[in-house]
């Protein structure tokens, strides 16, 4: 994996929504925060602009994505938030630049579709907080933590154990996001590899017989069975009927990995939650799931 350079001060930061529309006020905040840790911030023309429910129209989002893209003098882009939109002008993405320049890119859940493509050109990408879901008051350490994996210190993550974890430990490359992006991919050339990886999901707003598709879906295209382990974080404001289903996310979850002998780790603290941690997309990371605490941990610089 190709892991691009990290950061120092006076390194350029983009800001860009290839997404949903993003409120100018977080923008502004995250750019403060990053510019008083020393960096250039360039926020694009239309990061703030609103169509309906994206930032700009697929042309301007596409424009300004693929200008991120290849600017060489870019260091990082920070996609300012999710929602949905990504998909739309994905195909159309050049990355032949990129890839003789490559440079970070950061953001979660939508954004899920640029970690997928990345991880199958073999480039390293950040799983972490954009612009829409931070906040200086609960929000801060992801962010610290953030800068810190951006400028190349490690750092550990020490978790309390939920019940429905599985013992073990292993160490491989970690891959994954949003679940409902995953399964969205699925038989086209963006399609997610998992074999001999830690998979990490999340998602917000599905409904339980839908995340139970997924999962079935998952299984059936040999998603699950070759995993080293599986990492699963915020399954958040899960829908259900009025019949209800019978399952909450994470009993779903388990129900379609039980027979498989790798290391679970559930709570995991990252997704559409409030300080939702940061972590390197196509790096190795060590996973022990221990009986009362899980440790997970990058194993390289």
């Amino acid at each position: 994996m190709i892991k691009p350079k990290y950061l120092e001060k006076g390194d350029k930061i983009i800001i860009t929504s290839p997404a949903g529309r993003v409120t100018k006020e977080s923008v502004d905040i995250y750019a403060a925060f990053l510019r008083e840790r020393g960096f250039i911030v360039e926020i694009t023309e239309n990061c703030t602009s609103r169509y309906f429910n994206y930032a700009a129209t697929d042309e301007l989002r596409l424009k300004e994505m693929q200008e991120s893209l290849d600017d060489e003098e870019a260091s990082l882009i920070l996609c300012s938030r999710g929602g949905y939109g990504t998909g739309r002008i994905l195909s159309s993405l050049n990355f032949a630049n990129f890839e003789k320049n490559p440079k970070w890119v950061v953001g979660f859940s939508d954004i899920t579709n640029l970690h997928l493509h990345l991880n199958n050109l073999g480039i390293m990408s950040v799983h972490g907080p954009m612009t829409q879901s931070f906040t200086l008051s609960e929000d801060k350490e992801s962010v610290d933590n953030l800068i810190k994996l951006l400028i190349g210190d490690t750092f550990e993550y020490n978790i309390r154990n939920n019940e429905l974890n599985k013992t073990g430990e292993c160490e491989a490359e970690i891959v994954g996001g949003n679940l409902s992006i995953i399964y969205s991919l699925q038989g086209t050339k963006y399609e997610i590899n998992t074999d001999n990886k830690i998979l990490f999901i999340e998602d917000l707003n599905e409904y339980l017989y839908h995340l139970d598709r997924i999962m079935i879906s998952l299984k059936l295209g040999g998603k699950l069975s070759k995993l080293k382990g599986l990492v699963v974080g915020g399954f958040t404001d899960m829908l259900d009927h009025k019949n209800p289903f019978g399952k909450n996310a994470y009993e779903i979850i388990k129900e379609h990995i039980v027979e498989y002998d790798y290391p679970v780790c559930f709570d995991f603290p990252a997704g559409h939650i409030s300080n939702n941690q940061p972590f390197t997309v196509g790096e190795t990371y060590k996973l022990e799931v221990k009986d009362k605490t899980v440790d997970f941990y990058m194993k390289t610089k």
